[in-house]
């Protein structure tokens, strides 16, 4: 959880000391969390910035691929605690959300990459959670340390955390407070690669660029709705809305295109849109 901050009030965020960059590029868009002087603390404004540049990603058709990571040499260190003994004080209860983001990442209708690049800590773990992919530095250090700080863990880390890595691992993370590594991280299956530290963002831009030259962005939409939704459904309904969403992508060009590109060896031209193609979720 966050401290107060400025990132709870309505509306996009304008501010001329952004802690979110944003930076868009061959149909990939890498948002970087910068408030280097606290290694990238969660506070100052970064929840509300981080919402507002996701819900930008997810209704641009320009952006394919999102990439998250931070300034170095952290990714996130968790809450920023410049409050002191304040900073899981009480707040009202009918504005106050643990979840810090209103749109997490699993909503964003794109590849959404975790390149975790240092230090995660808290809340700065339980966001790497919200991602599809999580690339880890293997030198950080990794933890949902609250129980440790007399809270509990955040970011809706459990629903997410059990449902990668087991009821087993989740309970060591989330139970204990302890700080692992990155090759901790991947044995206990929360992260898909464990890397040298200055490695772990040219691997997600690499990965991330080629999704977005090479994947339908109407397909990837619908395929990763779908994928986060399954956790929810039992089997037929799965079976039911596959069908019903194969349907709407085969009535699609890209599904023609895919194939053409595919037997003639050339890159594919996606037609999809996201943003206004998107098709009616099956009950």
């Amino acid at each position: 959880m966050c401290p107060p901050c400025r990132s709870c009030g309505p509306g996009r965020v304008d501010v001329t000391d952004p802690t979110v960059l944003v930076d868009v590029s061959d149909g990939v868009a890498l948002l970087t969390l910068h408030r280097p002087d606290v290694r990238n603390a969660f506070g100052g404004g970064m929840g509300r910035e981080l919402s507002d540049a996701f819900e930008r990603c997810d209704a641009d058709d320009a952006v394919r691929v999102v990439v998250v990571t931070g300034t170095p040499p952290a990714f996130c260190a968790g809450a920023d605690l410049s409050s002191g003994g304040d900073t899981f004080g009480p707040r009202d209860p009918d504005s106050f959300s643990a979840a810090a983001l209103s749109t997490p990442p699993w909503k964003v209708r794109k590849l959404v990459i975790a390149a975790v690049n240092g230090h995660a800590i808290g809340l700065g773990f339980t966001l790497t959670l919200q991602c599809d992919i999580r690339i880890m530095a293997a030198d950080a250090k990794y933890g949902i340390v609250q129980v440790r700080r007399g809270v509990m863990g955040d970011g809706c880390s459990h629903w997410t955390l059990p449902r990668i890595a087991g009821i087993s691992a989740a309970a060591e993370i989330l139970l204990t407070g302890r700080v692992f590594d990155g090759h901790d991280m991947r044995d206990l299956g929360v992260c898909n690669r464990v890397l040298p530290n200055a490695e772990v963002l040219p691997a997600a831009l690499e990965l991330a660029r080629d999704v977005a030259d090479n994947a339908a962005p109407l397909s990837v939409a619908v395929s990763k709705r779908l994928l986060w939704d399954s956790w929810d459904r039992k089997l037929p309904e799965i079976e039911r809305s596959e069908s019903i969403l194969h349907h709407h992508l085969m009535a699609h060009p890209d599904a023609r295109e895919g194939v053409e590109a595919y037997l003639e060896h050339r890159p594919p031209r996606w037609q999809g849109s996201p943003s206004t193609q998107f098709p009616d979720w099956p009950a």
